[in-house]
Parts: C-alpha cells; sequence; structure tokens
C-alpha cells in the first residue's frame, strides 16, 4: 500500500470516529496537503456558505434544488450565481491571478488544462479515494480524463452531451417538405434545406443554420464524420489541413451555405434566435439547450430527429461508425483556495453522486456524467421526445470533443478566421488551410 493511499485511510478512519459522534453523513476526508479535516456533520464546517458559479441559466433551478438538499443536511448554503459565458472566464481568470474565486465552479475541456497546470483547482485526490459514494469507474471514461493532470483528478464529471437535429414541423409543414427521421444521411439534409429555402425565398426563411462558432453544435460533426479531424491524438498538430476535412468542409460550403442566411446576417442574429424566430427549419443543436427550445414561445411545433450520417460507402444504410455527434462533459470543481476545501468538495460529490445525477437528469437539467442516468432526461419534458440524444450513442459513434491547452485561442481564431469561407465558399480549402498554419502556432507555443 502506498504512503497516499495509508494517510487517505486514516484520516477516513478520524472521520468515521467523529461522524459516528455526530449520527452519520458522508465518508469523505479532507485533502493531504491541508492542516486539518473537516467533517460533514451539521454545523461541523469552517463556513456556513458556498459560493457557486455556473455559466447557464437553464440549468439553475435544477441544481439549486439538489445543492439545497445537500444544505439541509450540511447546514452550509450554497449561493449560485449564473455568469454569461464570456464574463465567466474573465472574472475566474482575474479571480485566479490574485482576486477572489468561487468555492464551486464549472469547469470546461477548452480551459481545464491551463487551470489544472497552474494549481489554480483543488486536488481531489484524497477526498475521492475516501468516499464512498463516488468511483471513477462509474462514470464516461472520455469526461474523467478531461479533468486528470499528472495522474491526479481536479473536477469531478458533472454531465455528458450529444447532438441532435432540431426543426420545426410548422416550417416543414407550410413548405410541404417531409419530415426529417433517422434514416436522413447529409443529402437528404442538404435537399431538404433547399427545398425549404426555394419555397420560403419570399418569406424570408431558410432550410438551416451554421455560424463560424458552431463547432461542437455544428461543423465539427462533419469533419469527424467525413473521417477527418481537427487535431492529432498527441495534440502538436492541426487537422484542417486534412484532406477528408478539407472535404468536409468543402462539402458543408457547397451543399449547405446555399440553404443559409448569410454570414453577416447570422454574426448579427444568432442562429438559435432565428430559428426561435421562425425563419430557420432545421439545426444542429446540443443536448445542453433542450430546455431552451422545450420553454420557447413555440415549443409545440419543434421536434427532434438523430443527426444525419455519412453514407460513406454509399449502401444507403447507417453503419454505426458513419454517423457521428461530437460529445463533451463539464466538471465541477473547486478552488485551490477554497475557504473550507471540505464542505465544497462535499457539495461536488452531492452533485455528482449517483443520486444527484439521477436527481440532475430527472429535473432536465442534463445529461448525467454517470453511466446509466440519463434515461429520466429524455423523459422530463413534457411534450418533446428527446430519444435521439440518447439514441445516437447505440447507433453511432461519439468523438470527444477536441482539445488542446490553449483550445480556446485556436477557436476564437476559427470564429474569425473561417469568416471568409463562409462568405466565399470557392475559397473554403485555402481557408481550412490557412488556419491549420495558425492553429499549428498555436499548438507549437504549447509544447
Amino acid at each position: 500500500m502506498n504512503m497516499k493511499k495509508l494517510l487517505s485511510l486514516t484520516l477516513a478512519l478520524s472521520m468515521t470516529v467523529s461522524l459516528a459522534a455526530c449520527g452519520g453523513g458522508n465518508n469523505s476526508s479532507s485533502d493531504a496537503g491541508k492542516d486539518a479535516a473537516q467533517s460533514s456533520c451539521n454545523g461541523s464546517y469552517t463556513t456556513d456558505e458556498l459560493i457557486v458559479d455556473i455559466w447557464d441559466n437553464n440549468q439553475l433551478d435544477g441544481l439549486q434544488k439538489i445543492a439545497d438538499e445537500w444544505s439541509e443536511k450540511s447546514g452550509v448554503k450554497v449561493r449560485i450565481n449564473v455568469i454569461n459565458w464570456d464574463t465567466y472566464w474573465t472574472l475566474l481568470s482575474s479571480g485566479a491571478s490574485g482576486g477572489e474565486m468561487p468555492d464551486v465552479f464549472w469547469m470546461h475541456i477548452n480551459e481545464a488544462q491551463k487551470y489544472m497546470s497552474n494549481n489554480m483547482l483543488l486536488n481531489l485526490d484524497s477526498y475521492i479515494e475516501a468516499d464512498e459514494k463516488i468511483d471513477l469507474n462509474n462514470y464516461y471514461e472520455g469526461i474523467v480524463d478531461i479533468y486528470r493532470y499528472e495522474d491526479s483528478q481536479y473536477a469531478l464529471p458533472k454531465d455528458h452531451d450529444t447532438i441532435a437535429l432540431l426543426y420545426n414541423k410548422a416550417i416543414f409543414d407550410k413548405y410541404n417538405v417531409e419530415y426529417p427521421t433517422n434514416d436522413w444521411d447529409w443529402d437528404d439534409y442538404a435537399a431538404a434545406a433547399k427545398a425549404i429555402t426555394e419555397a420560403g425565398a419570399a418569406d424570408g426563411v431558410y432550410g438551416t443554420a451554421m455560424n463560424t462558432n458552431d463547432g461542437q453544435d455544428g461543423w465539427y460533426n462533419l469533419i469527424y464524420d467525413f473521417g477527418g479531424k481537427l487535431i492529432s491524438d498527441d495534440k502538436k498538430t492541426s487537422g484542417m489541413d486534412d484532406p477528408n476535412t478539407i472535404a468536409a468542409m468543402t462539402y458543408l460550403a457547397d451543399n449547405l451555405f446555399p440553404s443559409m442566411p448569410s454570414q453577416d446576417l447570422m454574426a448579427d442574429t444568432d442562429p438559435d434566435v432565428m430559428f426561435m424566430s421562425g425563419i430557420i427549419g432545421m439545426m444542429l443543436q446540443g443536448s445542453w439547450m433542450a430546455n431552451t427550445f422545450h420553454q420557447a414561445e413555440y415549443s409545440k411545433d419543434y421536434a427532434w430527429a438523430e443527426i444525419p450520417y455519412y453514407d460513406a460507402n454509399n449502401n444507403g444504410t447507417c453503419e454505426k461508425e458513419e454517423r457521428v455527434s461530437m460529445y463533451n462533459g463539464l466538471g465541477w470543481a473547486a478552488s485551490a483556495n477554497t475557504k473550507d476545501p471540505q464542505a465544497a468538495y462535499d457539495l461536488i460529490s452531492a452533485f455528482c453522486s449517483e443520486e444527484g445525477q439521477l436527481k440532475q437528469s430527472e429535473l432536465g437539467v442534463t445529461m448525467a456524467a454517470y453511466k446509466g442516468c440519463s434515461d429520466s432526461f429524455i423523459d422530463s419534458f413534457e411534450g418533446m421526445d428527446l430519444s435521439p440524444f440518447i439514441d445516437v450513442e447505440e447507433n453511432g459513434t461519439l468523438i470527444q470533443h477536441p482539445a488542446s491547452k490553449y483550445t480556446t485561442q485556436w477557436e476564437s481564431a476559427f470564429t474569425t478566421g473561417l469568416i471568409a469561407g463562409w462568405q466565399n465558399p470557392s475559397q473554403m480549402e485555402a481557408v481550412c488551410k490557412d488556419m491549420a498554419v495558425k492553429m499549428n502556432e498555436i499548438l507549437e507555443s504549447e509544447q
């Protein structure tokens, strides 16, 4: 038995004695690097409030319910702040550089490497070892690995997501176009988009939309479906100049751009807003957006189908490897300088335990990161069938969101650099090769 394991067990045994004295609680220990351990009995933490930051208001109510249940048992109040995406990372970076970070917060694959490698996050290893509710084998392996650095865990998996096809039945009905099915390939998608665009021209209605920043819920899926890649397996070189990547992006330009609003228009008005305004017939969307469309004014007109596939062998049927959905998963992390590491970890454990993950699904927050806990998610939105998000896991191939240490830098380069390809589709190949050069410069700086 190694010394780390021995120390963790020693701490756990001491905690058991403390918990027995106050009538129970969860079996967790504090980090070996901290001076003192805190039990999880009511009133025994060193703080009476934890500050939590997230960036999605759609998830607030459900997460607050789970947090409030934990607060009733722990005696520690949980205040969840919702901050928009850009401001979230600005504030978190400022806090990590000398300000005040929240106690607990979401971590994303795009930012994880930077925060983990700079000791900004609480090392969770000893807490996990002493926590009977947490076994990392119960989570999607790829998501666990996102938040590992030098063999240590710095966040617990919060959720996982997949991509599906969202469509407006009213638009399809109006222009006499058949609804999408789970048997559609990309040619079917393109044909329907063209039909809607032509029939709806006088009304200003387009078949589909996809902006330069619609990566995970957009063109990333086509790239991997066509056999391309965004980044090499060793994360050292770009895949934007890969022939299959260029083939996918050229297909997008030639077959889907003609059925989209202009790039300028999509830059001014997000495609999500266009869809809910009734001027887009269909689009790709992620499971994390399900509640947004379920709560929309015209949600009764919205429906989902599985993401289309690329018929690589041209046999007219979908093989498992021919249907690709990007997937990702957030992590619950704590500040390395949180005022009460044990309380912060115990809240994370409450969110990420099997019980917490089941509640997250049942409340329609997101699909779970804990295996087998997502079925209730698709049943939590009355009148809207979300099964395509789950079915793709059996009928398709999930590709983990590509990332490196400075993902945000090369994704930002895509958002602006690809505009030329959107505006002049004939230049898409040249634009992709230019993106590869810029991305390689960023990746070289990571080494």
